[in-house]
């Protein structure tokens, strides 16, 4: 089949829509477990909650509005205003610090469960725009934007750029002590107004893509449409897809939300951004590859290698403390990570139903956020429950996280292969049946 050629506005689209997305989820993935337990001394089980509640709100606005933006057959109203309103609630976390929570309340209420609290809650204001925007509306967009010849290559970009995301945002806190309210309030203003921007941006560059309408008049229908028992006969290699894919994402979620409290209160890395810098420069590369062997080669090849290279990042943090060995295992884990996130997406892409991409970004969404992220961190709470404790220059407590929550995450990429096995004795039966 020939290659279907893509526009260079497709591209910067692509691009900067990706990039200062997974920018502003990187920030609240990443960050917001560090704005809350630096400022507000946050348990692991509040940063368990928090990332399950945020999932939980993900979810239901990405089924709503996904499948919303099928009915109207638009895309780019979707991406441009929610960017724009989701970077106005970034700036509101500026407005989040103890001694603003001091005078707004009686002294006798303590500061830090009220700040845990109003993060959260914002957190879920915030979520509710970032799905709409780039869960829901973009990942539709990206779909119908793209092909079985191309969708490889354009999903191993879009699979990148939350390491991309990463450099940005680790290289762009260097500069700040994040003991500090006044960096918070400063970082959260430069998010903010950078993610409305691209919104504005978005209004002049985005390309409308052809949607039929026609399938998805029914709007309550079509929330359920993707949970139908009927549906699911009908498309069972996207439903092997997706339960593998949530696998996938629960060891993903089990560490994630830890990962930078390990590096840097755990192994005692304060220069760890530079250590893992070069790490997630050559991860970025690799799926950026991947996603173009991915096109040549197809999920049954692709995907063994990506699971491999997860599995020894796991075994090497897992096992070692030294500053080598540790910027290699997080080399092979962010790279297995990526790879894998890139075959997944394209695959699910590739066996979506034509012209349902927005209903299905939800059912998406359910296996790479809503269940990775309630059982996740609730499983990397647990591992952390008798964590060892450290008392803070203000007389109160704080977790250290350990290495077990990368034990824990590689029994889960292993409950992967099983559903696995199953997707490839479907896609071969899937051949034999074509010809």
């Amino acid at each position: 089949m020939k290659k279907t050629k893509l526009s260079a506005k497709f591209w910067t689209t692509l691009v900067i829509f990706s990039l200062v997305g997974q920018i502003a989820w990187v920030v609240e993935n990443m960050y917001f477990n560090v704005f809350i337990y630096k400022m507000f001394r946050a348990s692991a089980a509040d940063i368990s909650f928090m990332v399950a509640a945020s999932a939980v709100v993900a979810t239901l606005t990405t089924i709503f509005i996904g499948a919303l933006s099928d009915k109207l057959g638009k895309r780019k109203v979707f991406m441009c205003g929610g960017y724009i309103i989701w970077g106005i609630t970034i700036l509101a976390f500026a407005f989040i610090r103890s001694d603003v929570i001091s005078s707004m309340f009686a002294v006798t209420t303590s500061a830090a469960s009220i700040g845990v609290t109003l993060v959260i809650i914002m957190d879920c204001v915030m979520t509710f725009f970032g799905s709409t925007a780039n869960d829901a509306c973009y990942n539709a967009w990206l779909t119908d934007s793209t092909d079985s010849t191309n969708r490889g290559g354009a999903e191993g970009i879009n699979a990148m750029m939350p390491l991309i995301a990463i450099l940005v945002v680790f290289g762009g806190f260097m500069g700040f002590d994040l003991d500090l309210p006044e960096s918070w309030t400063t970082i959260f203003l430069i998010i903010g107004i950078t993610v409305s921007v691209i919104g504005i941006l978005g209004i002049f560059i985005v390309k409308e893509p052809s949607i039929d309408k026609s399938a998805n008049d029914k709007y309550w229908a079509n929330i359920i449409y993707g949970f139908r028992p009927s549906v699911m006969k009908q498309n069972p290699i996207l439903y092997a897809s997706l339960a593998a894919f949530a696998i996938f994402n629960i060891s993903i979620q089990i560490f994630m939300p830890y990962l930078i409290l390990y590096y840097e209160v755990s192994l005692g890395m304060e220069n760890y951004v530079m250590v893992m810098a070069p790490a997630i420069i050559v991860a970025a590369a690799v799926t950026f590859f991947y996603g173009k062997f991915y096109d040549r080669v197809h999920f049954r090849v692709a995907v063994i290698p990506a699971m491999i290279m997860l599995a020894i990042g796991y075994l090497l943090l897992l096992f070692f403390r030294g500053t080598a060995l540790v910027f290699i295992g997080s080399l092979f884990m962010m790279s297995g990570y990526l790879a894998g996130m890139a075959v997944f997406g394209a695959m699910i892409r590739d066996y979506t139903p034509e012209n349902r991409a927005g209903m299905f970004q939800g059912l998406r969404i359910v296996g790479q956020v809503l269940i990775p992220g309630i059982i996740g961190p609730a499983i990397g709470a647990a591992v952390l429950k008798n964590a060892e404790q450290i008392i803070n220059s203000d007389g109160t407590t704080s977790f250290i996280p350990n290495a077990n929550i990368f034990l824990a995450a590689l029994i889960a990429a292993v409950c992967v292969v099983p559903v696995l096995l199953v997707i490839f004795r479907m896609l071969k039966k899937e051949k034999v049946n074509a010809g």
